[in-house]
């Protein structure tokens, strides 16, 4: 990260509607994955308000398909099935696309899981948030590159702060599983994985971001957690403000369309705004180890090393 940090003229309370005012993406073609529910739908419907072509990429095609029908723009709304913890249906995906990529918003997750392997033997969220997703990007690359000035967002999270990537059992084999441990580990990796892909990929035109999109309390990705009770109040219990879909999907849409962060790459961002630096006991900013070049550059080498035996066994 460089000295100079980049700020808008948005914030927490900014949707994604706000910064994508004014946008045109005629003839761009997007792609958000995990974009039947949550922050995925409201990301999609502003991509696609500013006249993008937006593929919906989602593991339940009929719900997919429900929410494209809901989605107006003049560029397009298509569906197609992907799910991240299956390489082989990222391999599909990947074989499917045909021509330019511009927007790649790497949106989809799973947060505090049993304990569920694939078939590859591999810990669920770290297959999924990570592997999945580093899959497709890396063989979307192509299609990223000839599209000049091609953007991917990498949605992450601020739990990211407890947990470096544990590259000596990353999968959990010889410690106890801990959920939100591989939580933590699996939204390390996605900045991890946004700082080495804007390194490698900078002689591309390809601009790579991650973001913390804010605490959303009311989408499918609390599904694994406890119900909470009906007079809890996450606001005030975790001292960070909640938000809506709309505000959660407006830092993805700024680093996906937004003119103001043009040639930006990276970095990390929250609430419209790069990130500061963590500060232990506030529920903001980056932790230096999610931008450690060093463990950016292994982690992309232990990824292409997994997916390289996982293409080999299968």
């Amino acid at each position: 990260m460089t000295s100079t940090r980049i700020t808008t003229g948005f914030g927490a309370e900014s949707t994604a509607s706000d910064v994508i005012a004014g946008v045109d993406l005629t003839g761009r073609r997007a792609v958000v994955t995990g974009a039947s529910s949550g922050i995925g739908i409201e990301t999609a419907r502003a991509l696609a308000a500013a006249n993008a072509e937006v593929t919906l990429a989602v593991r339940d095609v009929e719900a997919g398909e429900k929410v494209a029908a809901e989605i107006t723009g003049n560029g397009g709304v298509l569906v197609a099935p992907l799910d991240l913890a299956d390489q082989g249906s990222v391999a599909a995906f990947v074989a499917g696309w045909r021509g330019p990529l511009h927007i790649l918003v790497n949106n989809a997750g799973v947060m505090a899981t049993p304990e569920i392997r694939t078939s590859e033997g591999w810990e669920l969220q770290f297959a999924t948030n990570h592997l999945g997703h580093f899959a497709l990007a890396t063989g979307l690359h192509d299609a990223l590159r000839t599209a000049g000035g091609a953007r991917v967002v990498v949605v992450s999270s601020v739990g990211h702060v407890n947990g470096e990537v544990r590259f000596d059992d990353i999968h959990f084999a010889h410690h106890p599983y801990d959920p939100w441990a591989a939580y933590s580990q699996s939204k390390t990796a996605n900045v991890l994985f946004a700082v080495e892909a804007a390194k490698r990929w900078a002689g591309d035109g390809v601009a790579v971001n991650a973001l913390n999109p804010g605490r959303i309390w009311s989408t499918g990705l609390s599904r694994h957690m406890p119900p909470a009770p009906a007079s809890f109040d996450p606001g005030a219990a975790t001292g960070v403000s909640v938000k809506n879909v709309e505000q959660g999907a407006a830092t993805s849409v700024l680093l996906a369309a937004s003119p103001l962060v043009q040639g930006v790459t990276g970095r990390y961002f929250e609430d419209c705004q790069e990130a500061v630096p963590f500060t232990p006991g506030v529920r903001r900013g980056v932790a230096a180890h999610a931008l450690d070049p060093r463990k950016a550059e292994r982690l992309w080498e232990v990824s292409v090393d997994l997916l390289a035996a996982a293409r080999r066994s299968s």
